[in-house]
């Protein structure tokens, strides 16, 4: 296939990991980068021999040769480029939060038309492990879901010095902290694995920004959560249990699980050695029974490559992506209802 003319807004840490996975792909061409600090956009253009360096995104927006854009810049700048993207006929790809709220989102899905639109959210979609999984549970094997459980905190340890980015904790700039930051993949993956079929009806949450001893893991001024629990309800009968943190006074811990009436799998979204999928069926003359569904190491190869290559192959064979607006806007709207729900300290809808 013809490669797609991508040109990349936001050379930062996340920029420049677009910057260097796109240019080693063979269905896309950086042919522009944008940076409001020209030193990173210049050295990224010249790292990697990218023709084409412009002040800003509007002004990217506006260059005739590229055909899609890739938005890599904090949450709250990113409804904008994206409807000034579609207006002016590009194809998107956005970092996650794919926008501050799902409002904003509806109104990206109500402007794009026939042209792609996709959210970086699906980076864990991509690994054959995850594709093993969503057979394993599209199959029916579990019988009726009626659980899916996630539990993944982690304890800061020691005190690391270096600058912490301003954004990742951050009402204002980014639309809240990790529940936003790394439930929009928790999210992504979970209701991928149930095929997106779960309609969600009500959250109760609650957040914990960094505790006194933690200060230091995060910028100052930051006014967000680094710690999350909540309970969702979905039409279906189903629940999930979820909880993230990364700033949290206790052992590490990772659980992630669905639950069916007829057994339970046991998965890991994240890439590592050794990782192993596990299924526990229940039988009624054996009791329960552990089998091995997959077992590898998982190198993490297409975390950063899946979306991109995927957004591109979407646009030339004019399909949907793995994650389009329509599956981010579920997911902004879980989150939505989340942080209503920890504001009142009561359940809120899923609106």
């Amino acid at each position: 296939m013809e490669p797609v003319a991508v040109g990349i807004v936001g050379c930062g840490v996340i920029g420049s990991v677009h910057v260097d996975v796109a240019s080693k792909l063979d269905t896309v061409k950086v042919v522009a980068v944008a940076d409001l600090r020209q030193d990173r956009a210049r050295a990224a253009a010249d790292q990697y021999g990218i023709g084409t360096v412009h002040p800003d995104g509007d002004s990217l927006i506006d260059d005739p040769q590229v055909e899609a854009v890739i938005l890599a810049l904090p949450a709250n700048q990113r409804t904008y480029m994206g409807l000034r993207a579609f207006a002016r006929g590009k194809h998107v790809l956005t970092e996650k939060p794919v926008a501050m709220n799902a409002d904003e989102v509806r109104r990206l899905i109500a402007a794009k038309g026939n042209l792609v639109g996709a959210c970086c959210s699906s980076r864990y979609a991509f690994s054959e492990a995850t594709r093993v999984a969503k057979e394993f549970v599209a199959s029916g094997a579990l019988g009726q879901l009626r659980l899916i459980r996630c539990r993944s905190v982690n304890c800061p340890g020691k005190r690391v010095e270096g600058e912490r980015p301003y954004w990742r904790v951050s009402q204002s700039s980014n639309a809240g902290g990790i529940l936003v930051n790394w439930g929009s993949y928790d999210l992504d993956y979970l209701m991928n694995l149930t095929g997106w079929s779960l309609r969600p009806v009500a959250a109760l949450g609650a957040l914990w920004p960094a505790g006194p001893r933690y200060q230091w893991f995060v910028a100052p001024g930051s006014d967000a959560e680094t710690h999350v629990t909540a309970l969702v309800t979905f039409e279906q009968g189903v629940a999930l249990a979820y909880e993230r943190g990364d700033a949290v006074a206790g052992s590490h811990d990772e659980t992630w699980e669905i639950v069916g009436d007829c057994g339970t799998v046991h998965l890991k979204m994240t890439s590592g050695s050794g990782k192993r999928l596990t299924w526990d069926q229940a039988d009624t003359e054996q009791g329960l029974t552990s089998h091995v569904l997959w077992e590898g190491d998982d190198d993490g190869s297409t975390v950063h490559s899946g979306p991109v290559d995927d957004f591109a192959k979407a646009i030339r064979q004019g399909r949907p992506p793995q994650t389009g607006l329509e599956q981010a806007l579920l997911v902004q709207r879980i989150c939505d209802a989340i942080y209503r729900s920890a504001s009142t300290g009561t359940a809120a809808p899923v609106v």
